[in-house]
């Protein structure tokens, strides 16, 4: 009889530029599953890249969500860097989002601004839109001010109000669509990260503060935003779940 040659297999495979290997082992017939996650050497790369561009080394870091891109035009002395210059560095698709990094100084602080964010709905990993946050980071960024245009859940909610959040739902993440499955990369944070204080109560406070020095104070609350896939919006039936669970807003 012939002799079979029993050989360790593996295969990879990449999906929205996540690279992902099935090794399968017929000494024990264990299969396993690693996924990669973002590469520090990569994210680094794209800092160096960036630092080389811009003799800015900013401490906050500004998400301009749809709408809000024109905040950039209050960035004194700035230095504005096309994502379309930046190599590895995700690119908008969404209207209204212009694709740049303006870099100067809000007040007395060094800033970033990011003109137009990233979405899953745009076929991007959850790996790569991750990407700017780890970049922020090692640019010298320990503080990061993100807006978006949301939907209101909760009904005491007006048309053009300012919701700060105080929580949130990850529903994605409930499901193990996290930003941090795969192997974990000290260097970027620790496995089990507590989110309990994702939303700085200080800054919370300054932001009553502003809002109460501006008048606005009556147009500013505070609320539970719930992080849906998209692109369709919410059904009905969803929007009544969403209320039992605790949200109050809801975005992409």
């Amino acid at each position: 009889m012939k002799k079979i040659q029993r050989k360790f297999l593996a295969a990879s495979f990449t999906v929205r530029n996540v690279k992902a290997v099935i090794k399968a082992d017929p000494e024990t017939d264990l299969i396993t599953f690693e996924m990669t996650t973002a590469n520090f050497e990569d994210v680094n790369a794209i800092a160096q890249f960036i630092k080389s561009k811009v003799d800015i080394t900013p401490e906050v870091g500004v998400i301009c969500g749809s709408g809000l891109g024109k905040l950039a035009d209050s960035v004194q002395n700035s230095k504005m860097l096309a994502y379309t210059d930046i190599s590895g560095f995700p690119q908008s698709t969404v209207e209204g989002h212009k694709g740049n990094l303006v870099f100067g100084t809000m007040g007395d602080k060094k800033v970033v601004v990011m003109q137009g964010r990233f979405h899953p709905y745009e076929g991007y990993s959850n790996h790569q839109i991750a990407i700017p946050i780890r970049v922020m980071k090692q640019l010298g960024v320990r503080t990061i001010l993100t807006s978006n245009a949301a939907g209101a859940l909760n009904r005491q909610l007006k048309l053009g109000d300012l919701v700060m959040i105080k929580d949130h739902i990850y529903l994605p993440g409930l499901c193990l669509n996290n930003v941090l499955v795969g192997k974990n990369e000290d260097r970027f944070g620790p496995r089990f990260p507590a989110i309990s204080d994702a939303y700085d109560p200080h800054l919370r406070f300054l932001f009553k503060q502003i809002a109460e020095e501006q008048h606005v104070s009556d147009a500013v609350q505070e609320g539970v935003y719930v992080f849906s896939g998209g692109p369709s919006y919410e059904s009905i039936a969803e929007c009544k779940m969403l209320l039992m669970m605790g949200a109050d807003v809801t975005g992409k």
